[in-house]
């Protein structure tokens, strides 16, 4: 049995294409002597139905996960699993996808995994690929903590060791040196 869990002109995120859409239409498949459809399908003008899994429902807050990665560039994508068939990979959390994080604006660098690895652990790549695309709002929250510990009179001994662990981080990263965003819009043009 199934329910219909979005509603018609609902945003919505759409986790294989990596974007929002609108629901536009609701299918039910009703079967005899079922008082519930047993399957709903939802049409968001991508040019095939998705299930309800496929989607998430748009944060009421406004405060959601895509727009600190739009912020960044960083974003998580799905990419068609081209090595296995549908029913191969049934048991994976995307069933015909993976994960893809994308680093660059012109959806070229980041991070990818070979097949086989996917295959092996798929939840754990899933997991992988969040913490990635995460990693610039992450970062950002370090850096909002650096800032009220550097201006703060009396702070507990467990936030300055957070602190200096913080800084050394921040050390390391720095060490590879800042991309220049000028030349990655360039390279992008």
């Amino acid at each position: 049995m199934a329910k219909a869990v979005y509603q018609r002109n609902q945003k919505v995120w759409v986790e294989s294409v990596g974007a929002w859409a609108i629901v536009e239409r609701i299918d039910a498949v009703w079967a005899k002597g079922f008082d519930e459809p047993v399957r709903v399908t939802y049409d968001v003008g991508l040019g095939r139905a998705f299930l309800a899994h496929e989607l998430r429902a748009e944060d009421p807050t406004g405060d959601t996960l895509q727009d600190a990665a739009a912020a960044s560039g960083w974003r998580l994508m799905r990419a068609r699993n081209k090595w296995q068939t549908l029913e191969e990979c049934a048991a994976h959390p995307y069933p015909g996808t993976y994960p893809v994080v994308v680093t660059d604006l012109g959806d070229w660098g980041g991070w990818r995994v070979p097949g086989a690895e996917y295959d092996r652990d798929p939840h754990r790549i899933e997991w992988q690929a969040r913490l990635i695309a995460c990693t610039p709002a992450l970062r950002q929250i370090a850096r909002d903590v650096l800032a009220l510990v550097a201006d703060a009179a009396d702070i507990p001994p467990e936030l300055e060791a957070l602190a200096r662990r913080t800084r050394a981080i921040e050390r390391f990263l720095a060490e590879a040196g800042e991309p220049d965003e000028a030349a990655e819009a360039a390279n992008v043009a």
